[in-house]
């Protein structure tokens, strides 16, 4: 029979908060947004961005179709795990180690400079292959990457992509069709979302303001988060997970959050817990006119009057998409490991019109041993983790 641990390694974190632990750890309990004023996307309108900064590593000597800034993100990723890694591919075989990642767009940036190049409707150089955009990309740079020949597959249920991951990597480790799992979720800035999410109506100018009453929309940034996922004892464990969809609009959630509901609950239910045994929340919490209410009534139900300490790191980072969820299970990682709470960060009036929150301000403070994270996605399609930290 194999365990039920699920031991989440340090994570790698590439953003635009920085990518060493003590930079992240300083930001997000200051409340440092990581958003810079841009007009890359949008010439003649500056658009708030959480823009990568981190020198990545080249992709030279790649093959042309691994060679995309998105791959060159999890790539900077890879390297920054460091010992974890090299310890991973020395104890198990190849094809025991398994690889999970989320994405909402893969290389498709590499697709939107080849049209730059030669124009519209005019054949792509030799720089260009079909391959950047896949949405298998992910995972298939990795597994050749490290030589490996397990499982890998890449998600893409939009938002909840990189939470969807991990809870893969869980069910991979328990069935036993896997030793070890790299997992985790990366985005790239491109047009395609900046424009795409502006034409929803969904993309405020100015920094993201989640639960106020004036919140006008997303930032939109870009991140890759890696764990290795093992079955060992100790450390942090992803106890539970709770995955559903609503199908309510291609775009907006159900009002009701009967799916958020539903997702919560079955992550509570796995992990064993009860709503007040959660010590920090991290919030979906996009600063989108439906979703935050939609996520504030789901959290009344759920926690009731005993509402846990809650943020959204969003308002720090922008909206990731399909590396968020495993951005913000890496925050939660870091504040159950080095016992903080993520503020959160608004400077506008809270919309009072909500169901009320109990959001970590300045002077919170906080030993979490439990964290719930929210992930809701496009189309219904919700992802929820509960992350503890053990002793065993």
């Amino acid at each position: 029979m194999t365990s039920a641990y699920c031991r989440l390694s340090a994570p790698a974190v590439i953003c635009s908060l920085g990518d060493h632990h003590d930079t992240l750890i300083n930001a997000l309990v200051k409340g440092q947004r990581g958003l810079v004023d841009s007009e890359r996307y949008t010439p003649g309108r500056m658009l708030a961005l959480g823009d990568v900064t981190t020198a990545l590593v080249s992709s030279d000597d790649w093959p042309v179709e691994h060679a995309s800034r998105n791959n060159r993100l999890i790539a900077t990723a890879l390297a920054a795990l460091g010992p974890q890694l090299e310890e991973t591919l020395q104890r198990h075989a190849p094809h025991r180690i398994a690889v999970v990642m989320g994405t909402s767009t893969s290389g498709i940036s590499e697709t939107e400079a080849a049209i730059a190049r030669t124009g519209p409707g005019n054949n792509f150089d030799e720089h260009y292959r079909y391959a950047h955009q896949e949405l298998g990309a992910p995972a298939h740079f990795i597994r050749a990457h490290l030589g490996l020949s397990g499982p890998a597959w890449t998600i893409s249920t939009a938002c909840s992509s990189g939470a969807r991951a991990l809870s893969a990597a869980r069910r991979l480790l328990l069935s036993g069709q896997a030793d070890a799992v790299i997992a985790g979720g990366a985005d790239t800035l491109c047009h395609l979302t900046v424009h795409g999410f502006d034409a929803l109506g969904a993309i405020s100018d100015t920094p993201c303001q989640p639960f106020t009453h004036d919140r006008r929309g997303i930032n939109i940034g870009e991140a890759a988060a890696l764990f290795i996922v093992t079955r060992e004892a100790g450390g942090i464990q992803l106890t539970g997970y709770g995955e559903s969809s609503d199908a309510h609009h291609i775009s907006a959630p159900a009002p009701d959050g009967g799916g958020a509901i539903a997702a919560i609950r079955q992550a509570l239910d796995m992990a064993g817990r009860a709503p007040g045994d959660i010590d920090y929340l991290n919030l979906h919490g996009t600063a989108t006119t439906h979703n935050d209410a939609m996520e504030a009534l789901a959290l009344h139900d759920v926690f009731g009057d005993h509402q846990p300490p809650a943020s959204s790191t969003k308002a720090l980072t922008g909206h990731t998409l399909g590396a968020a969820g495993a951005l913000e299970a890496a925050f939660c990682w870091l504040a159950l490991e080095h016992g903080f709470l993520p503020r959160h960060v608004h400077d506008q009036p809270l919309d009072e019109t909500l169901m009320p929150l109990s959001l970590v301000g300045e002077d919170s403070v906080g030993q979490p041993g439990v964290a719930l994270s929210n992930a809701f996605a496009f189309g219904g399609n919700n992802a929820v983790l509960v992350l503890e930290r053990s002793d065993a």
